[in-house]
């Protein structure tokens, strides 16, 4: 069994859809990160960034529990252990996967993620912030745009990359993007949307994603995602 340590978030629900598009069953173990949960010493064992998603294998390599965090190994770690499945075993090919999952990882995530922040959380509206990371949104939409025009997916083929990167364009209003304005990006994204396994992944904890989508955390939760809480020492 899997245990997934998880909040509605986009890097949580990678997880979610490759398990699902492996077809595993696994536990969703949810870590209220607006209520603190990710700083309990519990957690911080698995996942010493105090970041979701974290996973612990009980059945790892040699028939024994292995914690992994961090989004991206994880995804690696799961194409591994189902004999490549979503990651090629040919080295060229399975490079191609992971210089667009570290794409995803190094820009799409920390640069879209700023958008949110600048754009919909910050406490005072900041023009420049707002204006530099809606740009820099525009910016990577346009190189995703530009490589779906020339392949069907990230990698040419479905893979670990792309389950990466589309719970990141799922919020795209908020980081000021139309996806009519990227005709190869939105073709890659409902073809993304329409598999079964992935709809089933973003499912998971689906009222509680409503509610974030539809309300501003109040400001005790607030303190603990942005303000003093977040970088106590641990």
């Amino acid at each position: 069994m899997i245990d997934v340590y998880f909040w509605t978030t986009p890097n949580g629900y990678k997880v979610t859809i490759m398990l699902e598009e492996l077809g595993w069953e696994y536990k969703v173990i949810p870590v209220n990160i607006g209520k603190g949960d990710q700083f309990k010493p519990e957690f911080l064992k698995i996942s010493p960034n105090n970041r979701i998603p974290a996973m612990v294998d009980h059945d790892g390599p040699g028939g024994k529990p292995i914690a992994i965090f961090e989004s991206g190994a994880i995804l690696m770690y799961l194409a591994e252990k189902s004999g490549w499945k979503f990651m090629p075993q040919d080295v060229r090919r399975r490079y191609d996967v992971v210089q667009w999952l570290m794409f995803q990882m190094a820009s799409v995530g920390p640069m879209l993620g700023q958008a949110h922040h600048f754009r919909r959380y910050a406490p005072e509206k900041l023009q420049y912030a707002i204006d530099r990371y809606t740009n820099e949104a525009r910016r990577i939409y346009g190189v995703i745009d530009k490589r779906v025009g020339e392949v069907t997916y990230l990698a040419d083929e479905y893979s670990i990359a792309d389950m990466a990167a589309y719970p990141w364009v799922r919020p795209h209003n908020w980081q000021g993007q139309a996806l009519e304005d990227f005709p190869n990006l939105k073709r890659w994204y409902d073809a993304i949307e329409a598999r079964p396994a992935v709809q089933r992944g973003i499912a998971v904890m689906k009222e509680e994603l409503e509610k974030a989508r539809n309300v501003a955390p109040d400001k005790k939760s607030w303190e603990v995602l942005f303000g003093k809480q977040q970088f106590e020492k641990r």
